[in-house]
């Protein structure tokens, strides 16, 4: 009796090391996805952030060379996939839009999703950029703004106020930074620790009366999260997915990638440095 109950335990041990085994060889035999989220700065503002400045010209021999430069530098990267910040119901005209590149018929605008997904998808050897934007959802402001003005003058004026100074510093940095140095400042922790930090500020509108600011921060949050679910369906086990957006989406898309335990971030910053 006794030796039976050790054949059956010795069976089952062996048994679960066998499935452990294959599990693991599986999970070997397939890299997990890699993202490469890049923070953006709009190259065509169009003017709809809260915090204003004006932009550099990407369209200068200089900057047109860089953009040469780094797209190929993230092309060697071999990308599977380019996602770009435009909407999925525009998937169609971006796509003629790329044909129309790829065979000398359009000539790239200064928008981001141009001047770098196309010139990244087409070194690349890729049949295009797909759009993951959801912007049918979003920063539903306007409530919080409405209850400020008849309850919290305080707080419309400290918001005001932080926008007036970032859209002065920002307005700074475009005139006076290299291209490659504003886009590493739109991906840097420490900024995107600020463009939060932004919502946290007014969270607390409206608290226990409504509750005005932590609805505006949840729509915001709403429209990333629904983004993220985007690149998650993109990023497959195997993939390398390239990710443009503006850096007030990056900025929540890091965290959480960060603690996605299917898909492994490469920092772009070691991207944006050359000699171009």
């Amino acid at each position: 009796m006794r030796l039976s109950v050790r054949f059956r335990a010795a069976s089952v041990a062996s048994l679960l090391c066998l499935s452990a085994f294959t599990a693991a060889s599986v999970t070997s035999a397939v890299a997990p996805a890699r993202v490469m989220l890049i923070g953006m700065f709009h190259f065509a503002n169009p003017g709809r952030d809260m915090v204003k400045s004006g932009v550099i010209d990407v369209m200068t021999p200089t900057n047109q060379a860089y953009l040469d430069g780094l797209a190929a530098r993230l092309a060697a990267s071999e990308p599977t996939d380019v996602l770009a910040e435009c909407s999925p119901a525009d998937q169609e005209k971006y796509d003629q839009r790329y044909d129309d590149y790829l065979a000398g018929r359009y000539e790239l605008p200064s928008n981001e999703t141009y001047q770098i997904g196309f010139r990244v998808a087409k070194l690349a050897g890729l049949r295009g950029v797909t759009c993951f934007d959801e912007d049918e959802v979003g920063w539903d402001a306007q409530p919080m703004f409405d209850y400020m003005d008849a309850h919290d003058t305080h707080a419309k004026q400290d918001i005001e106020a932080r926008f007036k100074v970032l859209s002065a510093e920002q307005d700074r940095e475009q005139s006076s930074l290299s291209l490659a140095q504003l886009l590493h400042l739109a991906n840097d922790p420490s900024r995107d620790a600020i463009n939060k930090g932004l919502y946290l500020r007014t969270n607390a509108v409206g608290a226990g009366d409504g509750f005005a600011g932590a609805d505006a921060s949840a729509s915001w949050w709403h429209r990333n999260f629904r983004m993220y679910a985007n690149i998650q369906k993109a990023a497959a086990p195997g993939r390398r997915v390239i990710v443009l957006a503006g850096q007030g989406h990056t900025a929540i898309l890091r965290d959480l990638l960060a603690v996605d335990d299917r898909r492994s971030a490469d920092d772009v910053r070691v991207y944006l440095d050359g000699t171009d």
